[in-house]
């Protein structure tokens, strides 16, 4: 790895080298297709020769190791996020005691984070728009450790609650942003695995957030040190975003042709026919948005209301995230150290418990990022959901078994069933972060992530202030099973039928797939579900009829 002070390019002849028409050459082989790319590329590398380089940016000498330091270090959005909702899990042990703390101020602190994160999702668009990706996920950072430090520093509800929407907004910037960012950086053919990711490390934060707080649990002031803990990893990558190159299609968004073709070079490079005809295919993607941007120009994201490819992708990606939230998996992982003693177990074991969701929700985690890409978005999603709806119905199950006369079945059912849950979850939400960053084009990319980010966090938001509410008012089975499930059941039936499938599909190719009509994709689904079911039919006739 090395200090890029200066990028060394090839020697090209001074001469004027021909801008090459890419419609021209649609439909002649591969050969020509591709000489042709060859010679718009040179000429492209010949004007990139001026092209000033930043000094903190690292180089290295494979794009495939950079792609993934990329993908590595702004990921560790997820982690900030995840650990926060652990560490508050933690804390609320003890914090609320402390300060003194109604059971209304103790659900608005413990919410604040989502409400904040609502006001990060609104500033995304325009700090997207004039700051850029990198720079947002930077400003998210700076944002995260002053909350953390107000969090840490807290002598009464006020500045709690200051300090958990300061964080929440830093949170909000970067849950929108860092899709985004990694998405417009990496190939098709990976792109879902590595967006997951981000899950991924929110799993794992979350891990690393209930193992914090079992090592201060016995330290005076613990819920501090275990709140404070969370600026060590948001000034690692406050740092680590320093050196990482700016979004190739934001730079092409905005016209610095010459600058997202270094970068590109630097991140993908031009060595196979995928990545050139990826590059080009999007300098004229982009190009084709700029001059028109839909049928409203001068705002363009009101092509969300008049443009029926933005509309279904808004319509789309908003109710995926819809999906993920209301089947209240925040709600219980803030509520995760709380739920385990009103189970039977003490304070301390109440918050070693906790690993046992967190650490399910990260294994679960792991084969989404290995093999979504291999099954596609609708073989997950649809695989995914029975198996939490089973995970709360274990736990329903659980809460209506008396404590007081059966305690460790009460326990090991209730454990079961988070496990299931938390686990099955854990790869079902890798699809809400991975939709929202492919579905948009390229020049409505951060309003629709916005939209997507600020309704997560809308509904995290609903969804953890009303839950000791909603527990009271319809029990803990009808909450868990009652409302959770029957989301998950709705959701499972909409995804069987309007859901359609991207993976392997070029962020450009995405966008002709939402520039057909709504009736077509369902139509395909329909065939293609009715086409499954008789391949799983004749499969069991032949095991019953034709012996091995």
């Amino acid at each position: 790895m090395e200090t890029s002070h200066h990028i060394e390019e090839p020697q090209l002849a001074d001469k004027e080298i021909p801008d090459v028409d890419l419609d021209d050459i649609k439909g002649n082989s591969q050969a020509v297709q591709e000489a042709a790319m060859d010679a718009e590329l040179a000429r492209l590398e010949v004007q990139s020769q001026g092209v000033k380089r930043s000094r903190l940016e690292i180089t290295f000498s494979s794009p495939a190791v950079f792609t993934y330091v990329i993908v590595g270090f702004a990921s560790l959005g997820g982690l900030l996020s995840g650990l926060d909702q652990s560490l508050i899990s933690g804390a609320n042990l003890y914090m609320p005691r402390d300060l003194s703390l109604s059971s209304n101020q103790a659900s608005l602190a413990n919410s604040g984070m989502p409400l904040g994160a609502v006001a990060g999702a609104l500033i995304l668009s325009p700090s997207n728009e004039y700051l850029g990706r990198r720079n947002s996920i930077i400003l998210s950072c700076i944002l995260y450790t002053i909350g953390a430090a107000f969090e840490a520093g807290a002598i009464n509800f006020g500045m709690m609650f200051a300090g958990r929407f300061i964080l929440g907004t830093g949170v909000g910037l970067e849950g929108g942003t860092v899709p985004i960012y990694v998405a417009e950086c990496i190939s098709s053919k990976v792109r879902g695995n590595l967006v997951s990711l981000y899950q991924l490390n929110i799993a794992f934060g979350e891990i690393l957030g209930y193992a914090v707080a079992a090592m201060f649990v016995s330290v005076d002031g613990n819920w501090r040190y275990v709140l404070g803990s969370s600026l060590v990893f948001s000034t690692i990558m406050l740092i680590a975003m320093f050196f990482l190159p700016e979004s190739p299609r934001y730079l092409m968004l905005k016209n610095r042709e010459l600058e997202a073709f270094v970068v590109w070079k630097k991140i993908r490079g031009f060595d196979s026919y995928e990545s050139k005809a990826e590059f080009l295919g999007m300098k004229e993607t982009v190009s084709v948005e700029n001059d028109g941007q839909g049928s409203t120009n001068k705002y363009p994201w009101m092509d969300f209301f008049t443009n029926p490819r933005a509309r279904r992708a808004i319509v789309y990606a908003n109710i995926m995230v819809f999906l993920g939230q209301f089947t209240g998996v925040n709600a219980v992982m803030y509520y995760m150290s709380v739920l385990m003693q009103g189970i039977g177990f003490n304070d301390k074991d109440s918050v070693f418990m906790s690993l046992v969701g967190g650490g399910a929700l990260m294994l679960g985690t792991i084969p989404a990022v290995l093999y979504m890409e291999r099954f596609g978005r609708r073989y997950w999603a649809n695989a995914m959901l029975p198996g939490f709806f089973i995970g709360l119905l274990l736990v329903g199950i659980g809460y209506q078994i008396p404590i007081d006369k059966h305690q460790k079945l009460a326990e090991g059912l209730y454990l079961t069933g988070i496990i299931l849950y938390m686990g099955f979850f854990g790869s079902y939400a890798c699809l809400t972060w991975v939709i929202p960053s492919e579905v948009f084009p390229t020049y409505l990319r951060h309003y629709g992530m916005t939209t997507s980010d600020a309704n997560l966090f809308l509904c995290s938001f609903i969804v953890t202030y009303n839950f000791t509410r909603m527990m009271e008012s319809m029990t803990r089975i009808g909450l868990t099973l009652g409302f959770y499930g029957g989301i998950a059941l709705l959701g499972w039936v909409y995804q069987i039928l309007f859901m359609p499938e991207t993976k392997n599909k070029s962020l450009e190719e995405i966008d002709e797939l939402f520039s057909k009509p709504t009736s077509v994709i369902v139509k395909q689904n329909v065939k293609n579900t009715v086409q499954v079911m008789r391949d799983l039919s004749r499969l069991r006739l032949r095991k019953v009829f034709i012996p091995e």
